[in-house]
């Protein structure tokens, strides 16, 4: 990429790994200049992405390697898009409103979920408004993308559990979702064959390399299927839930999997009886309604066998909590417009309160 001073982003996590050493060493043996941000959080805040952007201007970089989750990326690419738009992060929310590309940039993904590292979307939350926030502009995709499975031999089950049914969501919303085309489709069911075949091996014996690979590849997949597809409602009710209660993104979409579906279903039955076939379920004389639940029934029972959390009260959500949510759900308007069942803010409470 021509870089001679690099910006590496991280997360305290995999710092501690000795992971990043690595990488930076072999910075060092080319003669390449390099500094560590290593501050990222879990869903990370804007302000995260600001002091990125600060550490960047402050070691002169001119390239930016982004190594970690979907959080570590998503710093990384705000980050790259600050180096070059002078102004508030802030304006930059929403839909191509980046006006000038960003710094050379890498994105390293350790885990098998986002696919962050081929899509032109980076999320950050707003704890003021206790909402997460995109911005998406084509000025975010990174210049190299290095998908390496080994570094994904690590990852503990439960965060195994937690990244893979985030990309195998990706999957599914961007294969149901209103903007999908027969491209999309294409990756979508590619990803959800490559997600749902591999997910409880990776899960159950993690140093399987044909599981993580073939996990690594459906997760780049999915990302490229909702880049252009886009994600419904399962990610418009994660996000709230996500912002407020600090629950991991990929268990929060988990939660909201199955009662979201199975509301949706009836916008597209065709689609949803067919998922069901990709799943593995028997459809065999079914109507669509039936085979439609199906799907529906194979996501529930995956979520099981990962042993993913499945109820928001464990998160300390209550009751009276679940009419601010449903509102916050309502203006995450970018991804409802793809969903495709509309959805009332009654609706909203409704599927809350079903995984309550």
């Amino acid at each position: 990429m021509g870089g001679k001073r690099v910006l590496v982003v991280t997360d305290p996590g995999l710092a501690g790994t000795g992971m990043v050493d690595r990488l930076e060493e072999q910075f060092r043996k080319a003669r390449i200049a390099c500094e560590r941000f290593a501050d990222v959080e879990a869903d990370p805040s804007y302000e995260t992405a600001v002091r990125a952007g600060e550490s960047l201007r402050a070691f002169r970089a001119d390239a930016i390697v982004g190594i970690g989750g979907g959080s570590a990326q998503d710093v990384a690419k705000v980050a790259s898009i600050l180096a070059t738009n002078p102004g508030e992060v802030s304006s930059l929310f929403g839909i191509d409103l980046v006006p000038k590309p960003g710094l050379k940039l890498m994105l390293i993904p350790t885990t098998a979920g986002t696919g962050s590292e081929v899509t032109p979307i980076a999320i950050l939350s707003d704890h003021h408004e206790k909402l997460k926030k995109g911005i998406v502009s084509p000025h975010l995709f990174p210049s190299v993308a290095l998908l390496d499975p080994e570094l994904t031999l690590g990852l503990p089950p439960h965060i195994t559990a937690a990244t893979g049914m985030d990309a195998l969501i990706h999957a599914v919303e961007a294969y149901t979702s209103r903007n999908a085309t027969p491209v999309t489709d294409m990756l979508a069911l590619q990803a959800i064959r490559l997600v749902h075949g591999n997910i409880r091996t990776a899960y159950a014996n993690g140093a399987d390399i044909k599981a993580r690979s073939d996990m690594m590849e459906g997760s780049m997949l999915a990302g490229m299927a909702f880049a252009n597809a886009g994600v419904t409602a399962v990610h418009a009710f994660a996000y709230p839930i996500g912002a407020e209660y600090h629950i991991p993104h990929g268990v929060a979409n988990s939660i909201m999997l199955v009662p979201v579906m199975e509301f949706n279903m009836l916008g597209n039955l065709p689609k949803f009886a067919y998922l069901a076939g990709v799943l593995g379920e028997n459809v065999v004389g079914l109507s669509q309604r039936e085979a439609a639940l199906k799907a529906v029934e194979a996501l529930r029972v995956l979520t099981q066998d990962l042993r993913v959390p499945a109820r928001l009260s464990g998160f300390g959500v209550r009751d009276e909590n679940i009419p601010d949510l449903a509102k916050g759900v309502m203006k995450v308007t970018r991804l409802l417009a793809n969903n495709p069942r509309q959805l009332q803010a009654q609706d909203a409470e409704a599927i809350y309160r079903r995984v309550l």
